[in-house]
């Protein structure tokens, strides 16, 4: 898996653009105005998609011809199912979801819009691209007692004393503080304090303050207990404490990976994973009637829309307050 991801990497890295101008100086302003190279190579492979479609599919029209029909065609091709993949790996097999598209959408606004800003030519208003109608999805998220049980599970099934205690530890610091998987495998030692505190820098570079339950201090204490290294990192691979790694990170296809097995182990039927706990932290909040604002703050959402498509799930707290108001009940 490793081995596929750098060799994407490098793929990616070395893709020429054949009929986009300007892609070089609109990537090199992503990182200038101290975007992540994440984020660079996210815009530098939708563009790439764009670019190839213009190359293959269009490869009649200049970039000068470019116009609003060109880009609903580019819509219906992402929707197609003889799409070509950005990586050169041939005709995708599944068709994108609407986030997806979107996405890359919104990467050719933010591209045409450089173009505008920089006075060079842009065939196309930014403004004229319009995003795809999104699939209405109801959000999942298991029961309480059910994410307690995988919370606590790790400690019931590994046999290994670290490794129950730290994957303990992770299931109860994602759940008592919302954070990313990115956010939780990035912590560091230092950042620890016995106020329950966190100081952290999220996604998209926002810093924010997450907060810890007393039940999770205890958790990371008991966990703590049994590192005797000065490794700077919270949580850390057994097997980079063994070898002396000192910067090893646990990488977060483990986590996930695990977060599986103990789902299907207790046999819990919603799907589930550490993105789930953080669904989980922000609907049961709002099941006992914490303010959506409150709930943004904690999840580092920029804007309440993105807030409220993880608290809208309460199905449970949704049904209570029409049995208790309705006025014919």
């Amino acid at each position: 898996m490793k081995k596929e991801q750098n060799k994407n990497t490098e793929t990616l890295k070395t893709a020429n653009f054949v009929v986009l101008p300007h892609v070089s100086h609109f990537l090199t302003s992503i990182l200038a105005n101290n975007y992540s190279t994440k984020t660079h190579d996210s815009y530098k492979r939708d563009l790439l998609t764009f670019d190839k479609f213009l190359a293959t599919e269009m490869s009649h029209l200049s970039f000068k011809e470019l116009d609003k029909h060109t880009i609903e065609l580019f819509k219906a091709y992402l929707n197609s199912d003889d799409r070509k993949t950005t990586l050169n790996k041939g005709t995708a097999e599944n068709r994108l979801k609407s986030g997806s598209v979107n996405r890359m959408l919104s990467s050719l606004r933010r591209y045409f819009t450089y173009l505008v800003d920089m006075d060079f030519e842009s065939p196309i208003a930014p403004t004229s691209i319009k995003l795809v109608r999104a699939e209405k999805k109801h959000g999942q998220v298991a029961e309480l007692s059910e994410l307690i049980s995988l919370i606590e599970y790790p400690t019931k099934v590994e046999k290994n004393k670290f490794v129950a205690l730290r994957n303990r530890a992770m299931l109860e610091t994602l759940f008592a503080s919302g954070m990313r998987i990115s956010e939780l495998l990035g912590l560091k030692l230092n950042q620890l304090d016995k106020s329950g505190r966190i100081f952290i820098q999220g996604k998209g570079k926002k810093q924010r303050f997450i907060y810890l339950t007393d039940r999770s201090k205890e958790h990371i204490d008991a966990y703590l207990k049994l590192r005797v290294d000065d490794f700077p990192y919270l949580f850390i691979p057994k097997r980079g404490l063994n070898a002396g790694e000192k910067n090893k990170r646990i990488a977060p296809n483990y986590l996930q990976m695990k977060i599986k097995k103990y789902r299907e182990l207790i046999g819990i039927n919603v799907p589930t994973s550490a993105h789930s706990l953080r669904h989980g932290f922000a609907t049961y909040l709002a099941e006992q009637g914490a303010n959506p604002a409150a709930i943004q703050v904690l999840l580092g959402h920029e804007s309440l829309d993105t807030t409220t498509r993880y608290v809208h799930a309460s199905d449970k707290y949704a049904e209570e307050t029409h049995h208790k108001f309705h006025p014919l009940k």
